[in-house]
């Protein structure tokens, strides 16, 4: 296996992420990378948004200096924050695992390990498997899988708040936010969220709505949540909301979207897809999150969809 002679691979990662055997990860996958013929240059980050920042950086150079391939050893975070700085540029993105859950890798076919998507990774650059995707995007923040607003958000929320457990607890943790929040933090009877059309139409009311890039709508252990299975990069957003959040209404949802079912044939669950552009409507303001990261809350949320807008290094079919 080897990778084109002129091919280099900018690294955007965080240094002080995670713990040692995080770390030791990376300089294994760095390793690995370096073995199989790249060209690594590093760029640390060191706050919040400094992966945008570097991203945006890189894409504004002028042609003959700019990086390859821009890859993001890290999280669905970080891999957000440096989509944002490429949206609309030529810069190529790619993706090596790195976060606790990775959510888009898995989506795009990475395997799990940072090491053996390293590999993975090279012979797609070797192949030139860089296909040019849509982004969603809620108040000019663009979105790679999914935005959730309402009851999803404010698991999210809950999820930050204990940082340091995250990459230790894992998917534990969440279940564990996700009760809490159900059982103490929200309004079970009264839906707080009004979707809104193109035209003005109202599409339906709901106590969380989910928009989609891509389909699934996130993984619990090696079990993919499939809400739209034929949903594609290439194609508009969908829109899913939960117009009941019972716990007789949560459950058929959960297994259907688990299992061999489909969240469409659910009552309560509305499903509408080719969305370009929504508002949702918040009474009260409503949390919401892009690729798992907690933005705040908001009374109204404006969604948009942008064909064409990331050039995207995928794994070869």
């Amino acid at each position: 296996m080897s990778i084109i002679p002129r091919s280099t691979v900018t690294v955007i990662h965080n240094p002080i992420a995670g713990n040692g055997r995080a770390r030791r990860k990376f300089e294994a996958t760095m390793q690995a990378l370096r073995r199989l013929g790249a060209r690594i240059t590093l760029l640390e980050t060191n706050a919040p948004g400094h992966a945008r920042d570097l991203a945006r950086e890189c894409a504004a150079r002028p042609p003959e200096e700019q990086p390859d391939i821009l890859a993001v050893a890290g999280g669905d975070g970080t891999l957000n924050e440096a989509a944002n700085g490429l949206a609309g540029s030529n810069t190529a993105l790619a993706t090596l695992p790195g976060g606790s859950t990775n959510v888009f890798a898995r989506i795009l076919g990475f395997p799990d390990d940072s090491v053996d998507a390293a590999g993975v990774l090279l012979d797609a650059i070797d192949a030139r498997s860089i296909q040019r995707i849509g982004l969603g995007a809620v108040e000019g923040r663009y979105f790679l899988f999914h935005c959730g607003i309402g009851f999803d958000a404010a698991v999210v929320e809950q999820v930050e708040r204990r940082g340091p457990w995250k990459r230790w607890a894992g998917h534990p943790l969440f279940i564990y936010a996700a009760v809490d929040t159900w059982l103490r933090r929200i309004d079970r009877k009264n839906p707080p969220l009004r979707v809104v059309g193109a035209n003005g139409e109202e599409l339906t009311r709901g106590f969380f709505t989910i928009l989609m890039n891509a389909n699934p709508y996130t993984f619990l252990g090696n079990r993919p949540f499939d809400i739209v299975p034929e949903l594609t990069l290439d194609d508009p957003l969908a829109v899913v909301t939960l117009e009941q959040i019972r716990l007789r209404s949560l459950i058929p949802v959960a297994v259907s979207a688990m299992g061999p079912g489909d969240v469409r044939k659910r009552r309560h669950v509305d499903v509408r897809t080719g969305i370009r552009s929504v508002v949702i409507e918040c009474d009260p303001p409503a949390p919401y999150q892009v690729d798992g990261d907690h933005l705040g809350a908001s009374k109204r949320l404006r969604v948009t969809w942008t064909p064409e807008h990331l050039s995207l290094v995928v794994p070869q079919s």
